[in-house]
């Protein structure tokens, strides 16, 4: 092999290898246009390599002009597909506008929590921008509580400075304009999903914790503010986005563990007391659509409402719900309640992901929702 023929080669090797990068990378922009200028340049450097092996082996001369015109003109070809996409990859990298996650309110348009719209609602109420107490890379995995007629937001703000995740403060008189008050839980470690619930008239938060592998109970000492380490659930599996709720005088908390696709039950008797895995845990396995909680657990009319995230063919692109139609220590049961999403971005705010969705009664069977989404705030 000449020099030449070990350039097309490599040249050859390296789009290849670059091709099969693009195909199993889970999100690029400009995806396909990307992976067809690597499919262009694989196949002319193939081409080229060829032809260089064929010259050492050609004793006709009358061919060897053109075999030197193709060689340029696929030589032209592939400069252009090169510089087409690098022009594309430093454009994303530097100058196109960057989507980011944010969080919306939604409003229910009917009595029960299964039916929800945007309309009328000057869509996101909430982004990384607002955020003055940290440089936020996004916002998300809202959580709604209302008390004494205010609307208390609990998120993830992404801090850029340090790489992880702190649990923010919101509030709303209205639910429409919300002020952002400042970062109300930090840790050492990343912090995302603050899954806050009410229990004899004190607040409880268990935010996601994968990073020490736990599922870590906390306590607002002044609501919301002042929240402070209570005890460790469960742990020893890298659990991810825990929800908790009670029913029929039990406890239940639903954590999805290993890359996604397992979803657990664990159940007690008393939120401070011992937590038992359910006897059908893993009670789903293998299913990156609907296995990773996606927003807190409805109870209405004695129905009990899981909300989960999808996960293929990407991260967070939409929401499913389920219906628990048989809970028990020993037995458990779920329905799809629709075939299609339960939420879906269509918005320019949410049109790239959507995963999360946080119901939260009003009055006389009014619902609201904080919903995230990833889009061009």
């Amino acid at each position: 092999m000449n020099k030449k023929e070990g350039l097309f080669f490599i040249f050859f090797l390296i789009s290849g290898l670059f091709m099969v990068f693009l195909i199993f990378y889970p999100e690029t922009y400009h995806k396909k246009i990307i992976i067809i200028g690597a499919i262009i340049a694989f196949t002319i450097n193939l081409i080229l390599f060829s032809f260089e092996r064929y010259r050492d082996y050609d004793k006709i001369k009358k061919f060897l002009i053109r075999i030197n015109f193709l060689e340029a003109l696929l030589i032209s070809i592939l400069i252009i597909s090169l510089s087409t996409i690098g022009g594309i990859i430093v454009y994303d990298n530097y100058f196109a506008p960057k989507a980011e996650w944010s969080i919306g309110i939604y409003h229910s348009e009917s009595y029960e929590p299964i039916n929800f719209s945007g309309e009328h609602f000057n869509n996101p109420v909430l982004t990384r921008v607002q955020i003055s107490d940290i440089k936020a890379g996004f916002v998300a995995d809202p959580f709604l509580i209302y008390e004494n007629n205010t609307f208390y937001m609990f998120f993830e703000a992404f801090n850029t400075i340090t790489a992880q995740g702190d649990i923010g403060l919101a509030e709303s008189n209205d639910s429409i304009n919300w002020s952002y008050k400042k970062i109300v839980l930090d840790e050492p470690f990343h912090l995302s999903y603050p899954c806050v619930f009410k229990y004899n008239n004190d607040y409880y938060m268990i935010p996601e914790t994968k990073a020490v592998k736990a599922i870590r109970l906390y306590k607002a000492n002044n609501f919301p503010y002042n929240w402070s380490f209570v005890k460790t659930i469960v742990s020893g599996r890298n659990f991810v986005d825990n929800t908790i709720f009670y029913f029929n005088s039990t406890w239940w908390l639903f954590t999805e563990t290993d890359n996604s696709d397992v979803l657990r039950l664990y159940y007690s008797d008393s939120l401070l007391g011992l937590w038992i895995e359910h006897p059908l845990s893993p009670i789903i396995s293998g299913d990156l659509n609907i296995t990773r909680p996606g927003g807190n657990v409805i109870i209405f009319n004695n129905r009990i409402f899981r909300f989960a995230q999808d996960d293929y063919p990407y991260y967070g692109n939409q929401v499913w719900a389920f219906e628990i139609t048989n809970l028990t220590k020993q037995d458990y049961k779920e329905k799809r309640i629709d075939d299609k999403p339960f939420l879906k971005g269509y918005d320019n705010w949410n049109k790239q992901g959507i995963h999360q969705i946080s119901i939260c009664k009003i009055a006389n069977n009014n619902w609201i929702a904080a919903i995230d989404g990833k889009g061009f705030p």
